[in-house]
């Protein structure tokens, strides 16, 4: 198992390339899972699921299983939000994992920006960007820029630089939590 990111502000296209990312990966042969970085309290089942009540109810865990899929809830109740590398750590063995989000985690991510949005780059700030995906110019870029509209070279560069999961898992627990990346503000003209 090997685990690479993709890092950027809101708005950067983050999970449109992932979508893109995934089956070309996929059409390679190569078996994905992604951990995706949520804000705040959000649902993946609703009021009126038996799943949802049973959380409601105070079940610590639910399981729901089917013969198409399961998935597990886990309600942290007045626990800390778990660390990328005890995410990582609950994955099934795949080829490659890639983490949307985390951008402050010491794992090897490439960074995602667009223009259009208006913020500034992450790699002057946020660890271990190895490749940016751009759909600009990148001047004074210290790793490979790559155009964000071209899957096949972030794929490519995705199985180059990604890490095997056991020192990403490493590297995360020696640098402890990581700090809060500031708010993106507008590059001042």
């Amino acid at each position: 198992m090997r685990a690479i990111g993709l890092a950027g502000w809101s708005g950067a296209g983050k999970t449109t390339l992932l979508l893109r990312l995934i089956p070309e990966l996929a059409q390679r042969g190569l078996t994905v899972s992604t951990v995706k970085h949520a804000h705040h309290a959000f649902e993946v089942d609703e009021p009126g699921k038996d799943s949802f009540e049973h959380r409601a109810a105070g079940a610590r865990e639910v399981l729901v299983a089917s013969e198409r899929r399961w998935a597990l809830m886990h309600e942290l109740r007045a626990e800390p939000e778990p660390g990328l590398a005890e995410l990582l750590a609950r994955l099934s063995p795949v080829d490659l994992v890639i983490v949307e989000g985390f951008k402050a985690a010491a794992h090897p991510k490439i960074e995602v920006h667009r223009a259009q949005n208006g913020k500034p780059f992450l790699f002057p700030e946020v660890p271990n960007v190895v490749a940016i995906a751009a759909d600009c110019p990148v001047p004074g870029a210290p790793v490979p820029v790559l155009p964000l509209d071209d899957v096949g070279a972030v794929a490519d560069a995705a199985l180059a630089l990604a890490e095997p999961l056991a020192d990403v898992v490493a590297a995360l627990a020696a640098a402890g939590p990581p700090a809060r990346v500031a708010p993106a503000r507008a590059p001042r003209p």
